[in-house]
């Protein structure tokens, strides 16, 4: 399995517009094949961070999922956006306990 986790910060103007290009790219993931989860949360209290947490079957899954059309124009929408301090990291994941 493999975790993304990370964070990105959107300006306070493009909030709005982000979050519905966030609705897009979260809704056509979660429908690829592999994805386990898929999700991005704006911070309760720092307006403009949002947090990435996604899980996939695979590292190919995961890949597959970079090149996905959605993927595409959501590389070029969060540059219009204004997008800044991207810090994105994925995990490979050998096991899984319950806490």
């Amino acid at each position: 399995m493999i975790v993304v986790t990370g964070t990105f910060r959107l300006p306070l103007g493009n909030a709005k517009a982000g979050r519905e290009a966030i609705e897009r790219v979260i809704n056509a993931s979660r429908a690829e094949p592999g994805c386990i989860s898929y999700a991005y949360a704006e911070d309760v209290l720092e307006a403009g961070l949002f947090r990435v947490s996604e899980a996939w079957e695979s590292r190919e899954a995961l890949a597959a999922h970079f090149q996905a059309p959605h993927m595409l124009a959501w590389r070029r929408e969060r540059a219009e956006l204004g997008m800044t301090d991207r810090k994105v990291t994925a995990y490979t994941v050998s096991g899984e306990e319950e806490l």
